[in-house]
C-alpha cells in the first residue's frame, strides 16, 4: 500500500511540474513574442506563422501538427514518453488557447511591448526554454520539435538545446514568407529577432537541463572515514577508499572519493559532519559521470 501511495505522489509531482513547465512555456509566448509579431521555433513557430498569415488560431495548428509528431515519437520513445507527451499537449494547446484572453491587453502593452522587441525576445525565450526543460526533466515533452530532439538524445549524446536549434533556426528562416509593412527590412529583422529568441531559448534549454544533472566529485580526508563511508553507502551512492600518506606527518591514512549529484551535496556535507567536524573536504565539478546511478553512455 505504501509502494502505491509513493507512486502515486511521485506521479502527481510529475505532472504538477510538467504542468508548470507548460504554463512558463505558454506564457512566453502569449505574453512577450505573439503580442509583437516575433516567430520562434518548434511547432508553435509554425503555428504562429500560420496565424499571420490566415488568422487560423495557434492552439489548432498546434494541437494539430502535434498529433503526427506524436505517433512518430510514442512508438521510438516509449508509453511512458507517449502518456506524459499526450497530457503536456493537451494541456499546452488549452494555455495557449485560454491565456490570451486572461492576459489582460493593457499589461501586454505596458511590459511587452513597450519594451521593445529585443527585451521580448530574450524574457520570452527564457521564459519558454526553462518551462520546455523543466517539462524534460520529468520525462514529458510540449511536442514539436522536443520530440525529435528526445528522440535523438536517447541514441546520441547530443544535446537537446542542439538539436532543437537547429530545427528551429529553418522554422525561423521561414518567417520570411510573413508579409510585413516594413517590406524586406521588416521581415528581415523577424528574422534576427527569431535567431535572438531560440538561441536564447536553446542555452535556457541546456542551461537547465545541465545543472539539473551536474555532478561533483568529493575527497573526504578524516580519521573516522569508515563510519563516513558507511552513511554514505547508506544513502546509494558509492564510496570509494584510497590509500594515503600525510607527508607532512608522515602518517598512513584513507581518503573517500565520492562522486554526487550538485542537488545532493548539502546532504553529503551535513552527513560527514555529523560524524566528524574536523573533516577536510575537497569539492571539484566534473564534466561528465556515465554509469549506474549516473548518465547512460550512448552510441
Amino acid at each position: 500500500m505504501e509502494a502505491k501511495t509513493k507512486r502515486l505522489l511521485e506521479s502527481t509531482k510529475e505532472y504538477a511540474l510538467i504542468t508548470l513547465g507548460l504554463l512558463m512555456y505558454s506564457l512566453g509566448w502569449v505574453f512577450f513574442l505573439i503580442p509583437n509579431g516575433m516567430v520562434g521555433g518548434g511547432v508553435t513557430g509554425i503555428g504562429v506563422i500560420i496565424y499571420y498569415l490566415t488568422s487560423f488560431p495557434v492552439s489548432y495548428s498546434f494541437f494539430l501538427i502535434n498529433l503526427i509528431l506524436l505517433a512518430i515519437g510514442l512508438k521510438i520513445l516509449g508509453k511512458g514518453f507517449g502518456a506524459k507527451s499526450v497530457y503536456a499537449i493537451i494541456i499546452c494547446t488549452l494555455f495557449l488557447k485560454i491565456l490570451p484572453d486572461l492576459v489582460p491587453q493593457e499589461i501586454i502593452e505596458d511590459i511587452a511591448i513597450g519594451n521593445g522587441k529585443l527585451l521580448s525576445a530574450l524574457i520570452g525565450g527564457a521564459l519558454a526554454g526553462s518551462g520546455i526543460a523543466l517539462t524534460f526533466t520529468q520525462g514529458g515533452s510540449s511536442g514539436g520539435t522536443d520530440i525529435i530532439a528526445l528522440i535523438v538524445n536517447k541514441y546520441r549524446n547530443i544535446s537537446p538545446g542542439k538539436v532543437i536549434l537547429i530545427s528551429d533556426l529553418i522554422i525561423v528562416l521561414c518567417s520570411l514568407l510573413v508579409p510585413s509593412t516594413e517590406g524586406v527590412g521588416g521581415r528581415v529583422a523577424t528574422v534576427i529577432y527569431g535567431l535572438v529568441l531560440i538561441s536564447v531559448t536553446g542555452y535556457s534549454i541546456d542551461l537547465f537541463i545541465s545543472g539539473a544533472k551536474q555532478s561533483v566529485q568529493l575527497f573526504i580526508f578524516s580519521n573516522r572515514y569508515k563510519e563516513i563511508a558507511d552513511r554514505i553507502a547508506a544513502t546509494g551512492r558509492g564510496v570509494t577508499v584510497i590509500e594515503a600518506m600525510g607527508w607532512y606527518t608522515k602518517e598512513s591514512g584513507r581518503v573517500l572519493m565520492v562522486i554526487v549529484r550538485r542537488t545532493e551535496i548539502n546532504f553529503i556535507f551535513k552527513t560527514i559532519k555529523e560524524v566528524d567536524k574536523e573533516a577536510f573536504i575537497s569539492l571539484a565539478n566534473v564534466m561528465g559521470v556515465f554509469g549506474k546511478g549516473f548518465d547512460t553512455i550512448k552510441k
